[in-house]
């Protein structure tokens, strides 16, 4: 697989498992961010204001349980001789937390759900992980889409200055449409399969992830 082939797979797939994964979350964990954990500030503020009940406080946890998560991502790394180990531990991750929803009682019991959430938080910050160490091997953030919007909105500013004429800008607009387009299929699917599923179908962002890491296994050094 060439260079670019490679990044632009794993774009598309981290952008769809963050969007997918943060979703499911919030639809099927009490609206919970498992990827864009700082969002947890703002909900976790909206219920107490509302008379939230004594487990709110569960959103702010996945704050100290995201940064252990991105701490342990750089550990990993620098002991690793292969870039795409993150990623490989995060699969695991994600397709553990999906087992574990279908077998134990996270409809009765909310300590196993929050306990279930907090492993994909952990798998998520792998990933945000990854992308800090590793910013080359993607177009972009894949877990945060506010500076994918921007960057794509410069460069349609660039684009529409220039009449269309051919520049690096419908390149670079490209690859940021991927990036945007990724994680918004990824929420929609999220959406509708952590509602029908509940957090069972993170199963298959693990799965999508395992897929990916071994198709640019090759390309990992």
């Amino acid at each position: 697989m060439g260079s670019s082939n490679h990044t632009q797979l794993t774009t598309l797939v981290l952008t769809l498992v963050g969007g997918y994964c943060d979703t499911v979350t919030f639809v099927a964990a009490d609206k919970i961010f498992s990827a864009h954990v700082t969002g947890n500030f703002i909900v976790f503020a909206y219920q107490l204001i509302n008379g939230g009940d004594a487990m709110a406080w569960i959103k702010l946890a996945t704050f100290p349980v995201f940064i252990l998560s991105v701490m342990a991502g750089g550990w990993l790394s620098a002991r690793s001789h292969k870039k795409n180990t993150v990623l490989f531990v995060e699969a695991i991750l994600l397709f553990v937390a999906g087992l574990l929803a279908i077998v134990l009682p996270i409809q009765s019991s909310q300590t196993w759900m929050y306990s279930i959430v907090m492993l994909i938080v952990f798998a998520l910050g792998m990933q945000n992980a990854f992308g800090k160490l590793f910013a080359k091997e993607t177009y972009g953030p894949t877990t945060i889409m506010t500076g994918n919007v921007t960057q794509a909105s410069l460069d349609l500013c660039v684009l529409i200055a220039n009449k269309f004429k051919k520049t690096d800008n419908p390149i670079s607009l490209g690859k940021q449409l991927i990036t945007l387009s990724g994680f918004f299929i990824g929420c929609l699917a999220g959406a509708f399969l952590g509602k029908q599923l509940g957090l069972s179908s993170v199963v298959f962002a693990g799965i999508l992830m395992l897929i990916c890491y071994f198709l640019s296994k090759s390309n990992d050094q």
